[in-house]
């Protein structure tokens, strides 16, 4: 049988959804009455076809019985534990301690710097911070295990000790082991656990929650012309193909986050793509979350208009997201997106 895809679209918001899914004309998207949509993208390798929720039931049996059961999954209500995904979209702060990160390489290497980035993202009202010692941009060199812990340790014990959610920005198994008794909450692998394959088995062991995030190749290669079949639908089956092999390996827990990695192995078509149908991975059934601050992409579509923080452009694409009903947002300006993200919702879910 052909594959199909569901991809719910054409949104409501606020008071305007709230009574449309009261009057069941559109449907809830992650059981957030906010949010709502009454179409869905019907996709295959072949054709794309746009349907009206009422208009469902028309399809041919087989076909029906997939799109309802992903629409059981599009409209649930998500959960993490730990984390209020009913207030979303939450904030990941960005807490880079490398001396050669794409944007902040060598800011926050130093312990004093990093502290005062940690109580500056807290006191901004992130929800999140994610702390890595090894870069993965575009072109970057692997990082021995000790240097990677030398550069993490002091900053967990800091951390700990504020009892604020920890996400491990790391590929390592052996330094995951060693975070165990530093209160990470969070495991982010950019590698999806394609670089340790004993990743796995200690997610298993120690039940951790943890992202799967798409990179293509790896970051020394990953930007020398990515190429896919279909961006959107090869993403999917790669997350789909992980989720199986997780429970496969027993990995019973649905403390999952979804990443399909902007700028990891993508150009600009891609990127672009996968952002403006993000929606599409609501039917796996688990929390998105997307890193676009000041990534490549914001200056490729600005052109003459780039800047070094790429704040507008963060913004602009992260408020977008947001409105593909996106729970969590990976940012360097934690009070700046939090500002937009406050009024926006002020003017919109009203």
């Amino acid at each position: 049988m052909k594959k199909y895809y569901t991809r719910a679209c054409n949104f409501y918001y606020g008071s305007d959804s709230k009574d449309r899914v009261k009057k069941k004309i559109s449907l809830p998207l992650n059981g957030n009455n906010l949010i709502s949509f009454d179409n869905i993208e019907l996709i295959s390798r072949e054709s794309k076809k746009i349907i009206n929720i009422k208009n469902i039931k028309k399809l041919p049996k087989k076909i029906k019985n997939k799109v309802v059961e992903d629409l059981k999954k599009i409209t649930k209500k998500k959960k993490f534990t730990n984390l209020n995904l009913n207030n979303f979209p939450l904030l990941m702060g960005i807490l880079n301690v490398t001396p050669d990160s794409f944007s902040d390489g060598g800011n926050f290497l130093k312990n004093k710097n990093a502290s005062k980035r940690i109580l500056k993202i807290i006191k901004e009202g992130a929800d999140i911070i994610d702390l890595g010692g090894e870069s993965t941009r575009p072109g970057a060199n692997d990082v021995n295990i000790k240097e990677e812990w030398k550069r993490i340790r002091s900053k967990l014990i800091f951390l700990n000790n504020k009892k604020f959610f920890i996400s491990l920005d790391t590929r390592k198994s052996k330094i995951m082991e060693k975070s165990l008794n530093y209160g990470v909450n969070l495991i982010n692998d950019v590698s999806g656990f394609e670089y340790d394959n004993k990743t796995l088995d200690f997610l298993k062991k120690h039940k951790k929650p943890f992202v799967i995030h798409h990179l293509k190749g790896n970051p020394k290669t990953m930007q020398l012309n990515p190429n896919y079949k279909n961006v959107l639908l090869d993403i999917y089956d790669f997350f789909e193909k992980k989720i199986k092999l997780i429970r496969k390996k027993k990995i019973k827990h649905n403390n999952i986050i979804l990443d399909p990695g902007i700028g990891f192995g993508k150009n600009l078509k891609h990127n672009i793509t996968l952002i403006n149908q993000i929606s599409i991975f609501h039917s796996l059934g688990f929390p998105l979350m997307l890193g676009l601050s000041r990534k490549r992409f914001i200056k490729d579509l600005s052109s003459c208009n780039d800047s070094k923080e790429r704040i507008g452009g963060t913004i602009s694409s992260n408020l977008y997201s947001m409105l593909q009903g996106v729970q969590i947002l990976r940012v360097h300006d934690v009070n700046e997106v939090k500002q937009a993200i406050k009024v926006f919702k002020k003017l919109i879910f009203i």
